[in-house]
């Protein structure tokens, strides 16, 4: 009995001394404190906190102000990353002498009437230099346009010096030595210094595509040298900047995009199917010539190129919107890297509705890569070619064959009707197809009236149109056709995967889609908010074979769901269109399920590799490939042929 009330009793002892330091920690929180001003060290401090997260942000402010100030010549010098040195100077109108000490002021600004809503200048804010100079040893040496002479002006961890005469050109230089020197826990955050380097060079290009009548240069301690000459602003100019950032390459495989939609402009680059990257690092968005990183934008253009693109790869682009400033806020985060608009859904509208259009309108185009990376192959002691590889995460295309059911060549599954799926016709049908559709279907794009138009027409007419003609197949697999000028190699299964999958994405939703009654109606529990929103977007939920009505305040029902998706998770689907109609206003996320079906369906339903075919029906894959758009990618995002010229033929035999 004793020794059971010492333990009782000594528990709760160990359990106060444990936890005495936290509540002695927390009745420092606890007791009331005077309100008070805090010092204007401080709130620049807190202020440098949002604006100046690393060496980039430093540089991207002081640049932003050269631009402003209407340079056309920016020199950013660099040392230890940007943490030792920031160096930027300019030839713009510059500051004059009695206006240097409100420059370092917080709030002063000279880019700002009285209109919060009519921005037109890249700054506004009036923070970005007293926050620099509240974590840093700061100097500005300025000469104004019309001025005889020039002054300097210091501020060092908050404590500014006094106005001095100073020997300078027109223009300004601001010099940052020892970023937050002042705030030594920031360095611990700092990553390396071909990190910082490598974030600072990033600003500079991304700024640079947005103004290119200005010359900018980037030199650092690693004698790394960042130069762009100055173009001038025509669509010539601005894509032969473009090129200085992106690479040459890039104008060799890039459309142009021109738009516009109730008062919203939208004009610049994307790139083609074929030509896509790992990581979306090289989508550039301009709103009024600011560079931002928007997530609308961004899920608009991986919206617009879903159907072309894998989701592990990403489409190159240049989008520069231009609309009125009344209704775009660009005062959402001291940074000014985010935006709002008034109408997210019209903007994201013209973004997915433009590069549709484009990319319809660009014909069948192959990425110069593929036919750089043959020339690397066939070069004498050159490494075999490799392609990355497929998108879909196969090993290799014949994997990806076999994954999707191709077991080598059979001659039962080899004959005319390109679908193999083991579904009969009323198995089809309720898979979301009628009678009609399944009739087309099995015609299939090598047997469609169209595409065997071509095979009358003359050897010359078919060596001038895009794919040439076919001359032969190889490995059972591989269509090799001529054009005037190069050779073209089309993987026959890709090619015709990508044809299956635009018939059948065509019979899809060029009128509703079948559903299926729930025998009881799944209801579906939601804030009163996402309810709403699923009732306003119900009439376009039906067409997509969705029956959703309102239950109540907070819920829904769903009387009828697309037959094509069969047993689904009713309650997830819901609150998956609820939260994309939240964030986009769009309800794409029951579309692209139901295009993955039917890319599912095309893949197995498309002309197999091993299956001999005829010269005739290549002639005829040849031909609907140059009517469909998005035919130089299969649905996995891998190219379906590729294109090799003449003249790199000839430079391979020494001919040229």
């Amino acid at each position: 009995m004793g020794r059971s009330a010492t333990v009782i009793v000594w528990l709760p002892l160990l359990a106060v001394n444990a936890f005495q330091p936290l509540i002695a920690h927390e009745s420092a929180y606890t007791t009331p404190m005077p309100i008070r001003q805090l010092s204007e060290t401080m709130i620049n401090q807190i202020a440098a906190g949002e604006v100046i997260e690393r060496p980039a942000s430093v540089v991207k402010e002081l640049v932003e102000n050269a631009l402003d100030a209407g340079a056309a010549r920016i020199e950013i010098v660099t040392a230890g990353g940007g943490l030792n040195l920031i160096r930027v100077t300019d030839d713009g109108s510059g500051i004059p002498e009695k206006e240097l000490p409100l420059a370092i002021a917080r709030h002063c600004t000279s880019k700002l009437a009285d209109d919060i809503h009519d921005i037109r200048s890249l700054g506004f804010r009036g923070e970005a230099l007293p926050s620099i100079g509240s974590v840093a040893r700061l100097s500005i040496r300025s000469r104004a346009a019309n001025g005889d002479s020039a002054a300097e002006i210091g501020i060092e961890g908050g404590r500014v010096s006094a106005v001095k005469p100073a020997a300078a050109n027109r223009g300004t230089t601001v010099e940052v030595r020892d970023l937050f020197f002042a705030t030594p826990a920031r360095l611990k955050f700092m990553k390396g210094e071909r990190a910082e380097s490598s974030a600072t060079s990033d600003v500079i290009k991304r700024i640079a595509i947005a103004f290119p009548a200005v010359r900018f240069t980037l030199a650092g301690s690693d004698r790394s040298t960042l130069e762009l000459p100055a173009t001038d602003d025509s669509p010539e100019g601005r894509l032969r900047r473009v090129a200085q950032v992106m690479g040459a390459d890039f104008p060799a495989n890039a459309i142009a995009i021109d738009a516009m939609r109730d008062g919203v402009h939208l004009a610049g680059h994307v790139s083609i199917p074929s030509f896509s990257r790992a990581n979306a690092l090289q989508q550039y968005a301009y709103v009024n010539g600011r560079p931002v990183r928007d997530k609308l934008i961004a899920g608009a253009i991986r919206g617009a190129f879903a159907d072309v693109l894998p989701r592990d790869r990403h489409a190159v682009t240049v989008l520069f919107l231009t609309l009125d400033p009344a209704i775009v806020d660009v005062n959402v985060h001291p940074a000014k890297a985010d935006v709002r608009f008034r109408d997210p859904g019209l903007v994201r509208g013209l973004i997915v509705g433009a590069i549709r259009e484009a990319l319809a309108n660009a014909g069948i185009r192959a990425a110069t890569s593929g036919a750089a990376g043959m020339m690397a192959a066939f070069r004498p002691g050159a490494a075999s070619y490799a392609h990355s590889g497929p998108a879909n995460g196969h090993r290799s295309y014949e994997a990806a064959y076999r994954a999707s059911g191709f077991a080598g060549f059979d001659a039962a599954r080899s004959p005319q009707r390109p679908l193999e799926m083991g579904l009969d016709d009323a198995g089809f049908a309720n898979g979301g197809f009628g009678e009609n559709d399944q009739a087309a279907f099995d015609a299939g794009p090598l047997h469609s009236a169209d595409a065997r138009a071509g095979q009358t027409e003359t050897a010359e007419t078919l060596l001038g149109m895009a794919l040439g003609a076919a001359r032969a197949q190889v490995h059972e697999n591989y269509i090799v056709a001529q054009t005037r000028d190069s050779l073209v190699i089309v993987d026959q299964h890709a090619a015709h995967e990508r044809l299956v999958y635009e018939a059948l994405k065509n019979a899809l939703h060029s009128r509703a889609v079948p559903s299926q009654m729930l025998l009881l109606p799944e209801i579906v529990d939601l804030p009163e908010e996402d309810a709403e929103r699923l009732a306003l977007h119900s009439e376009t939920l039906a067409r997509f074979g969705l029956a959703v009505e309102r239950f109540g305040p907070g819920a829904v029902a769903v009387r009828e769901t697309p037959s094509m998706l069969g047993e689904t998770n009713v309650q997830q689907l819901v609150r998956d269109l609820a939260d994309e109609i939240a964030d986009n206003d769009t309800v794409d996320t029951l579309k692209e399920r139901l295009d993955k079906i039917a890319a599912t369906m095309a893949c197995h339903g498309s002309v197999r590799s091993g299956r001999l075919l005829k010269p005739e029906e290549m002639n005829a894959l040849l031909r609907q490939m140059e009517a469909t758009p998005g035919s130089g990618t299969c649905n996995h995002g891998r190219p379906t042929y590729i294109e090799l010229k003449l003249a790199d033929i000839e430079r391979l035999f020494g001919r040229r």
